[in-house]
């Protein structure tokens, strides 16, 4: 017996906008002596500069950041009830916030759950950013 493929939809960038600005858990991509690694962040969405937000301590992603390093970042999200499931991917360039844009990135709402987060700001730009919903026929309009 045939199953119907599942529907299939690209996100037009305001939905991806949209997915980023309400959550707070995501994965950032990056190299790390040429190999690929993905280090779970908290992060916000800077809706004014389209840019995400994140803090980190010493490490590979304040090493990428002080590299200018090109990055990519993620989230995702399932509806375990209607089957459906979308992905938000973002391709940029990640920056070390300093002076008044470290203190702009001080206002912004950004809830960590490691004590060890750290306390300098990232941000990564919203150069390339698309997104999918996939789910059940008939479930994603």
């Amino acid at each position: 017996m045939a199953t119907a493929s599942p529907t299939f939809q690209v996100l037009s960038p305001e939905v991806c906008r949209s997915l980023l600005a309400g959550h707070s858990l995501g994965r950032v991509g990056l190299s790390v002596d040429a190999l690929p690694v993905v280090l779970p962040v908290n992060y916000v969405l800077d809706l004014v500069l389209d840019r995400v937000v994140l803090w980190s301590g010493p490490g590979d992603k304040l090493g990428a950041a002080l590299r200018d390093a090109v990055v990519c970042f993620e989230i995702d999200g399932m509806d375990h009830l209607g089957g459906v499931d979308w992905s938000v991917v973002v391709t940029g360039v990640a920056t070390e916030l300093l002076g008044t844009a470290a203190a702009f990135a001080a206002t912004l709402r950004l809830r960590s759950w490691s004590p060890a987060a750290g306390d300098r700001p990232i941000a990564i730009g919203l150069d390339l950013m698309s997104g999918r919903r996939v789910g059940p026929v008939g479930s994603v309009a």
